[in-house]
C-alpha cells in the first residue's frame, strides 16, 4: 500500500491517526477546558497516542497534568466524576463520567534507590519533562488539550513508523531508574512487534541483574502481557538473551544447555520456543474450547520441560536420558509461578499440565483399554483441553513419519474419549452409589470406612465404566463381607 500511494510509513501512521484528535469524546473537551481554566496543562499521553497511530483500539484515556493530585481531584469532581484513589503518591487520580473513564497522572520525574523496590516519586514541572522519564519513544508521545498540539520530543513516530524501540534518553539512566523497562523492552517486542535497537539491548545485558529489586508482583504483570502477545518466542528471546530470564524465570534459562533426548539436533531451549508457538496454533476463537489467547496454556507450554536439566542422565551409548522430568518439572514450575505471585488456580493448572504432558505417549506404544481412557480424563480434569493442545504441541520433530504417526494416535485418543463420552459422564466419574447410599446399604455412620468403600466402587467404575445401581449394590455388599472378615481376623 505505501509503494502503491507513494507514501513513507512515517505518512502512513499520520495518516491513520489523522482523525483521532478530533474524535476525542466530548466529555474529554470539557475536562480539558476544565483543566486551561484553572491555569493548569492537560495532554493526552502514551499508549492511547501510540495506539492511535497503530491503527490498534485502546480502551485507555491516560492523562498527564501539570496540576497537584488534590487540585485533580477537585476538577474531576466538578467535572462531574466520580473519583477515586488509583496511587495519590504517584499523583494518579482516577475518574468516570457516564462512558468516560480517565486516569490523571500529575507530571512525574521518579526513580528507584539502588535497592528499593518501589520508586522514589517527584513530581515534574513539564510535559517534556515527564516524557522524558517514560520508558520508551513510542510511548513518550503527547496529544497537548484542548489545542490539539501533537507532542513529540523524542522522534517517537519515526520509531514507531521504523519498528524501533528505544529510550528516550541514555538507557542506562532510564533502566536504573525504573529496571522494569527492560522487561517492557521484551514486552513491547512481543506485543507489537518492535526491534530493540543495539544500544538499548546492550544497556539490558549490561544491566539486567538490577531487576532483582522490582517486586514479584510488577515482574508477573509484565511476564503475563509477553505471553499474551502475538509474538511471545521474540519476547521471551529477549529475555534469555540479555540475562533477565536469569533473574525471573532461571528454569527456562537453564533449557539452553540441555539436549533434548529425542531432538539430539537442538537444545531443549529451542523445542521450548517452537512448542509455545505450536501450542498458540491451537488455541481456538471465542466460541472454542481453549480461547487464545490462553495464559495456562502458553505458561505451561514454557514451563513443561523445566524439569529437564534436574533429571539429565548419561546413558551407556551417548544417549540422554531424563526420567521423570515431568514429575520433578511440575514441582519447579509450581514454585516459580509462587515466587512471581501468580494466583493458585493458575499454578496448580500449569503444574498439573506438566506433570501430565507426557502421559499420552504410553498410549502410542500400546492400547489403551477404557478404563486407562477414563483415568487420562480424570486426572486432566478440566485441563483436558489445554492437554489436547500442549500434547499436540509438544510433538516437533522434523520426522514426517513420526510426526504423523503421533498425530494419528492422538487423533485415536481423543476419538476414543468422545465415543466414551456419549455413554459416560466422562467429565465427573463417579461411582454408581454416593456416600448416602453406601452408609444405608451397610447400615454404618459417616467415618473412614464410608471412604474405603466410595474408593472401591470408583476404581470399578474407572475399570469396567457404569455398572448401574443394582449391580454395584451386589458389588459393595461383596467387598463389605470380605472386609468384614478381614477385620475379624484382624
Amino acid at each position: 500500500m505505501v509503494v502503491a500511494t507513494g507514501f513513507s510509513p512515517l505518512d502512513v501512521l499520520r495518516q491513520r491517526a489523522a482523525g483521532l484528535w478530533t474524535a476525542l469524546p466530548a466529555d474529554v473537551v470539557e475536562l480539558a477546558s476544565a483543566f486551561e481554566r484553572a491555569g493548569h496543562e492537560l495532554a493526552l499521553v502514551g499508549g492511547p497516542v501510540r495506539d492511535a497511530f497503530l491503527g490498534r483500539p485502546s480502551a485507555d484515556l491516560d492523562f498527564a497534568t501539570s496540576a497537584l493530585p488534590d487540585d485533580t481531584e477537585a476538577l474531576l469532581r466538578s467535572w462531574g466524576a466520580n473519583t477515586w484513589d488509583m496511587g495519590r503518591e504517584f499523583g494518579t487520580i482516577g475518574g468516570r463520567r457516564g462512558d468516560t473513564l480517565v486516569e490523571v497522572t500529575t507530571y512525574r520525574a521518579d526513580s528507584y534507590g539502588d535497592q528499593s523496590r518501589k520508586p522514589e516519586v517527584a513530581f515534574g514541572d513539564s510535559l517534556e519533562s515527564d516524557l522524558a522519564r517514560r520508558d520508551f519513544t513510542v510511548n513518550a508521545m503527547a496529544v497537548r488539550l484542548p489545542s490539539l498540539e501533537f507532542v513529540d520530543p523524542f522522534d517517537g513516530l519515526a520509531d514507531l513508523a521504523a519498528g524501533v524501540l528505544r529510550t528516550p534518553i541514555e538507557p542506562e539512566i532510564s533502566f536504573s531508574d525504573d529496571p522494569l523497562r527492560m522487561m517492557r523492552a521484551a514486552r513491547f517486542a512481543s506485543q507489537l512487534g518492535l526491534e530493540v535497537e543495539a544500544t538499548t539491548l546492550g544497556a539490558i545485558e549490561r544491566m539486567s541483574e538490577r531487576l532483582g529489586i522490582v517486586s514479584a508482583e510488577r515482574v508477573r504483570d509484565e511476564l503475563t502481557k509477553l505471553l499474551l502477545g502475538a509474538d511471545p518466542r521474540g519476547g521471551l528471546k529477549i529475555l534469555v538473551d540479555c540475562g533477565l530470564a536469569d533473574q525471573v524465570l532461571p528454569e527456562v534459562a537453564a533449557l539452553r544447555l540441555e539436549v533434548d533426548e529425542h531432538h539430539h539436533h537442538k537444545d531443549v531451549y529451542q523445542h521450548t520456543l517452537t512448542v509455545i508457538d505450536q501450542a498458540i496454533a491451537l488455541e481456538t476463537g471465542p466460541e472454542g474450547a481453549v480461547p487464545g489467547p490462553d495464559l495456562v496454556l502458553r505458561l505451561s507450554a514454557l514451563m513443561h520441560d523445566v524439569g529437564k536439566p534436574a533429571t539429565r542422565k548419561f546413558e551407556p551409548g551417548g544417549v540422554v536420558s531424563f526420567h521423570h522430568h515431568e514429575i520433578v518439572g511440575a514441582k519447579m514450575a509450581a514454585r516459580r509461578l509462587k515466587a512471581l505471585r501468580f494466583d493458585k488456580v493458575i499454578i496448580q493448572a500449569v503444574a498439573r499440565l506438566t506433570e501430565l504432558h507426557l502421559r499420552f505417549h504410553g498410549y502410542g506404544e500400546a492400547s489403551w483399554t477404557d478404563s486407562a481412557v477414563r483415568r487420562y480424563v480424570t486426572d486432566a480434569g478440566e485441563q483436558l483441553e489445554r492437554l489436547h493442545r500442549l500434547t499436540r504441541a509438544d510433538c516437533t520433530t522434523r520426522n514426517r513419519r513420526k510426526a504423523d504417526q503421533l498425530s494419528f494416535a492422538y487423533d485415536d485418543l481423543e476419538h476414543r474419549i468422545a465415543e466414551l463420552r456419549e455413554h459416560e459422564e466422562l467429565k465427573a466419574i463417579r461411582p454408581d452409589l454416593g456416600g448416602e447410599q453406601i452408609m444405608a446399604i451397610l447400615g454404618i455412620p459417616p467415618g473412614r470406612v464410608v471412604g474405603e468403600a466410595y474408593a472401591f466402587l470408583l476404581e470399578l467404575r474407572m475399570e469396567e465404566g457404569p455398572l448401574g445401581e443394582e449391580e454395584a449394590r451386589g458389588r459393595l455388599l461383596a467387598w463389605w463381607a470380605q472386609h468384614s472378615r478381614s477385620g475379624a481376623k484382624g
